[in-house]
């Protein structure tokens, strides 16, 4: 059994509800609207500079975990769970955010771009958002091609098209026809 404290920014306790509160007040500082949300959190750079402010407002990755429970999202994307608790827009499984990234990619890269693109959104409906950080492209890559990533590199072309192909599918992730 496990239990989770909420903490505010000055280290005061507080209930689950006060923290959803808090985070609601916090979130119009971020983003104004939906589309804002969804324009910061399809481009890899400027979701993990969001997150990074949304940390040092005392909302860091555990405790958005904690919400995405209790709004029973677990099997939704962050991104999701924001625009729920900001907008009472409505949440999407990660399994059909996946589906609609693939169904709108295809035809526009090569078998073997898809055939990443697919491996990686495997990770990402089975971990969540995090394997689509920057940071992450080089051990999917490993993993994806045995750690190999000549073969990766022979595959998908050049380092920036690799690194374009990965942060540009997540456009289709985030879109709103996603």
């Amino acid at each position: 059994m496990t239990a989770t404290s909420f903490w505010s920014a000055d280290g005061r306790p507080m209930s689950a509800a006060q923290f959803l509160e808090s985070l609601y007040g916090a979130l119009p500082s971020f983003f104004k609207d939906e589309e804002e949300l969804r324009q910061l959190w399809q481009d890899p750079m400027t979701r993990k500079q969001l997150l990074a402010g949304l940390e040092e407002r005392g909302f860091d990755s555990i405790h958005l975990a904690e919400m995405q429970k209790l709004v029973d999202a677990e099997q939704c994307d962050l991104f999701d769970v924001l625009a729920y608790v900001a907008f009472a827009a409505g949440m999407k499984p990660r399994v059909a955010r996946a589906e609609a990234a693939k169904a709108a990619v295809d035809g526009s890269v090569t078998d073997k771009q898809k055939a990443f693109i697919n491996f990686v959104l495997e990770q990402y409906t089975s971990r969540g958002v995090g394997e689509h950080d920057l940071d992450n492209l080089s051990p999917l890559l490993k993993l994806k091609y045995g750690g190999a990533i000549s073969d990766a590199l022979a595959d998908l072309g050049r380092a920036d098209q690799v690194r374009g192909l990965f942060a540009g599918f997540q456009q289709h992730l985030y879109g709103k026809s996603a």
